[in-house]
């Protein structure tokens, strides 16, 4: 799966929030300030070249969708940062945001607790 640039993963993240809009719904979505109509509709098209989203004929414009679903795109991203900085450790990833973010032993242990929840 390639990568978003920060314009195109803005747009993604407004498409899979509505699901199925136009390049207008987009717009709106977008906060201030907003950028041209022709930016976001070249980043849409963009976007479906790359295989990430496609369109249906309404009227006479576009309705948009996601064929990627966020949870997919998330884990690769996720993947690849973890590979690129952590050495693909998972361990080292989480051991650095603790270090950084001077991360409490017990939000670490509310944090084992979800996960452990999830495993049932």
């Amino acid at each position: 799966m390639k990568q978003l640039t920060k314009a195109e993963e803005e747009v993604m993240q407004i498409l899979w929030k509505l699901e199925k809009c136009n390049v207008a719904a987009i717009i709106d979505e977008v906060p201030e300030p907003k950028p041209a109509y022709n930016t976001v509709s070249t980043i849409v098209r963009i976007l479906e070249s790359k295989g990430f989203v496609d369109h249906e004929k309404e009227g006479k414009g576009h309705l948009y969708f996601p064929l990627i679903k966020k949870s997919d795109y998330s884990n690769q991203s996720i993947t690849k940062l973890v590979d690129g900085y952590f050495q693909g450790s998972f361990k080292t990833m989480v051991s650095f945001f603790m270090k950084k973010n001077d991360m409490s032993l017990t939000e670490l242990e509310s944090i084992l607790q979800e996960i452990k929840k999830d495993e049932k």
